[in-house]
């Protein structure tokens, strides 16, 4: 880095700003990110200019264009900043009688469900702290952890996630058939089958993963509902003939809360339920993120999900 200023006479405050633009791209966000005005933000990037003897960004119509020695001084400097940034969180204590942060979690609305006990345990130990649910799902959990929106997601995570994220699985399950405790149960292929199906799909989808599963066997149902959130299960299901596959940590979710509903074993081969916690690389070693991270795992994993 011939063209880099004497480290002694560099501001390192600059530098969480010049990430930040190379990850939003706007001079606006990267500010609203760190908690900085426009003005303070341009000036940053002003001196950061000064500084490295580029111009690093270029704008190109709504959006700022890195150039190629801005692509190179993060490609040099992320390693660097990530661990300190690790180093540093791994200094600050964390007490939760007293903290009052707040922790950033996203999540695929069963998990939201599952999270609800181990948030109202965490509540009790960390009084001040507050905690902030966001919906994700497998495709937007990358970028709601690259830009730091989120600091903890849980899902099924995909293979996109940023490359200094961590993740390990969560819990290693199954299916079960929800019906109404009212209506016959268990049921075999042949009632399965019969019974009319309802699906969760924010999309409107009214065919999924177990229509694959019955197809390879030659058989078929009828999805006659298809809603877009677990919430609507319960009064759908209650007193009705109708059946939903869902994972077997939802349904013990669901049955734990008394509405009136039963499940069972599906009667078809269905493929393993696999969720996982992924965090933040720059969160790895902080106290608070790690005591969060601790309870989720404890909570929500299964004997087999274990890592």
């Amino acid at each position: 880095m011939s063209a880099s200023p004497d480290l002694r006479q560099f501001d390192l405050n600059l530098l969480p700003v010049f990430v930040a633009l190379m990850r939003e791209r706007s001079v606006t966000r990267a500010g609203q990110s760190l908690f900085l005005s426009q003005p303070a933000t341009s000036a940053a990037l002003a001196r950061l200019r000064a500084a490295f003897h580029d111009e690093l960004f270029i704008r190109h119509g709504r959006l700022l264009e890195p150039t190629p020695r801005a692509e190179q001084l993060l490609l040099e400097l992320g390693p660097a900043l990530h661990s300190i940034t690790g180093a540093v969180a791994g200094s600050t204590p964390f007490n939760p009688a007293t903290d009052a942060r707040v922790f950033h979690i996203g999540c695929t609305e069963d998990l939201a469900l599952a999270c609800m006990p181990v948030l109202r345990g965490a509540r009790q130990d960390a009084p001040h702290c507050r905690f902030a649910i966001h919906a994700a799902n497998w495709n937007t959990i990358p970028a709601l952890l690259d830009s730091g929106e989120i600091g903890i997601a849980l899902g099924i995570v995909g293979e996109n996630l940023p490359a200094t994220a961590k993740q390990r699985v969560l819990r290693r399950g199954g299916f079960r058939v929800l019906r109404a405790v009212s209506s016959p149960g268990p049921l075999d292929l042949d009632m399965f089958c019969a019974r009319p199906h309802v699906i969760v799909s924010p999309k409107g989808n009214l065919t999924g993963f177990v229509d694959v599963a019955l197809a390879k066997i030659g058989r078929s149902r009828e999805v006659v509902a298809g809603v877009p959130d677990f919430g609507l299960l319960a009064p759908i299901i209650r007193n009705s003939p109708l059946v939903c596959t869902v994972s077997d940590m939802l349904a013990e979710i669901l049955i734990a809360a008394d509405l009136g509903l039963a499940a069972d074993e599906p009667p078809v081969v269905c493929p393993p339920s696999v969720s996982h916690i992924a965090w933040r690389g720059a969160l790895d070693h902080d106290p608070a993120e790690m005591w969060m991270r601790a309870r989720l795992v404890e909570k929500l994993s299964s004997k087999t999900g274990r890592a």
